[in-house]
C-alpha cells in the first residue's frame, strides 16, 4: 500500500470517529407483515390484537402468529406485525431461508419484486404469498429533525461502531431511512446481531461512510 493511499485511509477512518451518533438498538427476530386480504383469510373478521407498542409509532407486535412453511421447512409461530399493509413481506434470516428452503434475497423493506414465495397457514385459512420473503438490509430509522441536526440525507449508507464486549465492532453498508414520521433506531437481525455480542436496547455509534 503506497503512502498516499494509506494517508488517505487514516484520514477517512479518524474523520469518522470525529462525529458519532448515539442510536439506540432492535434485533429483530422473524416477523411477518400482512395486507388485508391475508389477513382476512388467515384470521376472519377480527382486527389484529396490540401485544405490545414498538419503538416506531405506529407499529406493534401483534397477538396473532401465523405457521410458514416453505420447501423444506417450517416455522410454528411466526409474529405479526402491524399496521397492515400493502402486500404481504415476511422478513427473516438467511439461517432461517436455509431452514425453509429458499434462497436467501436481501432487500429493503418494502422491495419485494422478483423475491421468494412461502406459505402460511392461520387459525381460518391458508395464503400463497407468491413473493415477499426477503432478508431485510440493515438500517436505521431517523427523524427529520435529527436528520437535519446531523447532516444526513435519506437513504445515505453509513455504518455502526458497537463499543461494547468482547465482540464489539463495526457493521457497515448500513442504509438510514428518513422521515418525519420515525422515530430514531437501529434494526438489525438476530445474525447480524449476534456477531457483534449486540442486545435489544443497547447503543451502536453512526458513523459516516458506509464500509
Amino acid at each position: 500500500m503506497n503512502r498516499d493511499l494509506l494517508a488517505k485511509l487514516i484520514t477517512e477512518e479518524l474523520t469518522a470517529r470525529l462525529v458519532q451518533i448515539p442510536v439506540p438498538v432492535t434485533v429483530s427476530n422473524r416477523h411477518i407483515h400482512l395486507d388485508e386480504n391475508a389477513r382476512q383469510v388467515l384470521f376472519g373478521d377480527e382486527a389484529l390484537n396490540i401485544k405490545r407498542f414498538l419503538r416506531q409509532p405506529g407499529e406493534f407486535a401483534a397477538a396473532e402468529t401465523v405457521k410458514v412453511i416453505g420447501p423444506k421447512g417450517h416455522f410454528d409461530r411466526v409474529r405479526v406485525v402491524g399496521p397492515l399493509r400493502k402486500a404481504c413481506q415476511l422478513e427473516i434470516s438467511v439461517g432461517d431461508c436455509y431452514h425453509l428452503g429458499i434462497e436467501p434475497v436481501l432487500r429493503d423493506s418494502g422491495q419485494v419484486e422478483g423475491s421468494p414465495g412461502i406459505y402460511l397457514v392461520g387459525p381460518r385459512g391458508v395464503v400463497h404469498m407468491k413473493e415477499g420473503v426477503i432478508v431485510a438490509r440493515r438500517h436505521i430509522h431517523m427523524n427529520s429533525k435529527d436528520a437535519e441536526k446531523y447532516g444526513i440525507k435519506d437513504k445515505e449508507m453509513v455504518r455502526i461502531r458497537f463499543n461494547s464486549g468482547p465482540r464489539r465492532g463495526i457493521l457497515g453498508d448500513v442504509i438510514v431511512r428518513v422521515s418525519p414520521n420515525y422515530a430514531l433506531e437501529c434494526h438489525l437481525d438476530v445474525e447480524e446481531a449476534n456477531a457483534l455480542g449486540i442486545k435489544n436496547n443497547d447503543t451502536v455509534y453512526l458513523e459516516r461512510g458506509g464500509v
